[in-house]
């Protein structure tokens, strides 16, 4: 299994690499999101 850790998955090239990786069968794919607002 192979792992890797992205950041900025929400957008742009982070969110291009995330989308393309979830095609592959062979990662998992963990997502953390914190809101700016507050």
């Amino acid at each position: 299994m192979k792992c890797a850790l992205i950041t900025g998955g929400s957008r742009g090239i982070g969110r291009a690499i995330c989308l393309k990786l979830s095609e592959e069968r062979h990662y998992h794919i963990l997502i953390n999101y914190t809101s700016n607002e507050e």
